[in-house]
């Protein structure tokens, strides 16, 4: 960055000009060390347009964010300094946000700055990614700590990646099946029943039933649309306090099915990242903490916290989260075995390891029965409404035969 400064010298002569330096402290110092008396130093026009840009949020998502932790744990292993290190990557960068991004985070390292600061200064980076690299920091093993937040990302992107890639077939078959339904029921049925209405034919009871069903689609349809919208503002809105929300997600982690696959799921991000932590010599305290935050579920989220506080009190871990009633006892016990062998966050790591691997396996269950039930369900739709078209017709052919 450039400052223009005007200063007066060892001499009383007043002096103008610009200075190049990283921070504006870094201009100061450097002009203070000629021993000049700096009067005013303020950044020219293009460092100002620059530290102005610099204040927006970059994103550093997904895949992005794991290429650039591990390249960065990479160039860290092969004993480049940092700055260096955060140079190269932004040189590689092929997206402008991005590489404004790691030069930001270069730029404060350089004013000097821990590089948890700097990462805790940006929004792309959450309370995890910053207590590891923090810990590793103060212990000398950064590379070793990112290459651990790398693959934790990693797995993470491919879990979310397997959520979506199973929700997806199910979501657009139901949402097929709910149009071809309305379709036939507001546009195809009427036309058709309107016909034998006109010949005044006694209608079968199954068509009877399909054109009261058809005439509540088309006059309640849209006032039900409405009323869902409006119990979704509503329950919204609800759901903004927090006594209320906590109760709410109590009550999803009961469900018989999501319940437990969305409980597996949060206990396995939890104990995956106390093992990150843990492994990177964290105090337990503000680990346990840390991982609450990760934690989806505001029911689960305020039994942690709980949790937290009887090891605050003296209690051990795994008796802790016993009277959190959160963890299953497959859990509980490998958490006390790491705690007796010493080698908690290895135990934890296979405990999240296991609960990913339960959360996967019912997730592929509830697919696997939803689908074949939708299509059931909509087959016997659509025979529902044919058979109700075709037995008016059947019978006037009788009646004309």
């Amino acid at each position: 960055m450039k400052f223009r400064y005007s200063a007066v010298d060892r001499q009383g002569k007043k002096q103008r000009g610009w200075v190049e330096a990283p921070s504006r402290r870094l201009a100061w110092q450097k002009l203070t060390g000629n021993n000049w008396q700096v009067i005013t130093l303020k950044p020219t026009t293009e460092s100002a347009a620059i530290a102005f840009s610099s204040r927006k949020p970059v994103a550093l998502r997904g895949s992005d964010l794991v290429i650039f932790t591990r390249q960065l744990a990479t160039l860290l292993s092969a004993a480049l300094p940092l700055e260096d290190a955060l140079l190269t990557i932004s040189q590689q960068c092929e997206k402008p946000a991005q590489q404004k991004l790691v030069q930001q985070l270069r730029q404060q390292v350089l004013e000097g700055r821990a590089f948890s600061e700097a990462l805790a200064s940006q929004k792309t980076f959450n309370r995890l990614f910053c207590a590891v690299v923090a810990a590793g920091e103060s212990s000398g093993k950064l590379s070793l700590v990112l290459t651990r937040l790398a693959d934790h990302t990693e797995q993470s992107q491919k879990i979310k990646s397997k959520l979506i890639q199973a929700l997806l077939y199910p979501l657009l078959l139901t949402l097929i099946a709910i149009a071809v339904i309305a379709i036939l029921l507001t546009s195809v049925v009427p036309k058709v029943v309107e016909q034998f209405l006109y010949l005044k034919a006694e209608l079968p009871l199954s068509t009877r039933m399909l054109l009261t069903l058809s005439e509540g689609v088309q006059t309640a349809g849209p006032i039900l649309l409405l009323l869902c919208a409006g119990l979704g503002v509503l329950a919204k809105r609800l759901l903004k306090d927090a006594q209320r929300r906590r109760r709410w997600d109590r009550l999803l982690l009961i469900l018989p099915v999501i319940g437990k696959a969305s409980l597996n799921l949060n206990t396995a991000h939890y104990a995956k990242t106390l093992s990150i932590l843990s492994a990177s010599a964290v105090p337990l305290l503000e680990a346990m903490q840390v991982s609450a935050s990760v934690v989806n579920n505001s029911y689960a989220r305020w039994q942690l916290a709980q949790a937290q506080e009887r090891v605050r009190e003296g209690a051990e871990l795994s008796h802790a989260l016993t009277k959190s009633g959160l963890f299953s006892p497959m859990m509980r016990h490998i958490v006390a075995s790491g705690e007796r062998s010493g080698e908690l966050d290895s135990m934890l790591g296979r405990a999240a390891d296991i609960q990913e691997e339960a959360f996967l396996h019912q997730l592929n269950v509830m697919v696997s029965l939803f689908t074949p039930l939708l299509i059931v369900a909509m087959a016997g739709m659509v025979f529902f409404i044919v058979l109700a078209i075709l037995q008016p017709i059947m019978q006037m052919n009788s009646l004309a035969g």
